[in-house]
């Protein structure tokens, strides 16, 4: 995944369109969020000092947002998990970021995160298939 996807690029284009206050900050947080889980999506997944870097750091930037509190509790959530560095959180959390998501930041903030779910649900089903497909061979 990149930075030019379809979901990360709907958070983006929202982000120009919203004024400043919370919903910014929460549409902000959101697309680094997205960026963040999306990595565990790349093949090879980065290394693990390197992904617990990118988590503190999104960690950090977060802490200094305004957002609305649901977003708040969502997000700390799930940077809780992204700890976790496999692409199966990747696509949990962003499944679970969908709700907050629409209820702060409106119906396309909400699309733009399903969309980006439904990618990672896809990657992580086909990396199962390979993964199937590969020890049923040996």
């Amino acid at each position: 995944m990149n930075g030019w996807d379809p979901a990360a690029t709907a958070l983006l284009d929202l982000l120009a369109e919203v004024g400043r206050g919370p919903k910014r900050g929460g549409i902000f947080a959101l697309w680094l969020t997205v960026r963040v889980a999306q990595d565990l999506l790349l093949d090879p997944l980065p290394a693990d000092r390197a992904q617990r870097r990118r988590v503190q750091a999104l960690e950090r930037r977060l802490s200094s947002l305004t957002m609305p509190p649901p977003l708040r509790r969502a997000l700390g959530a799930a940077v809780s998990q992204l700890r976790d560095a496999r692409p199966e959180t990747a696509a949990q959390v962003l499944s679970q970021l969908v709700a907050p998501a629409h209820e702060t930041g409106g119906t396309e903030a909400g699309e733009a995160v399903a969309l980006a779910a439904k990618q990672a649900r896809h990657a992580v089903s086909g990396e199962a298939g390979k993964r199937g497909g590969t020890s049923s061979r040996l």
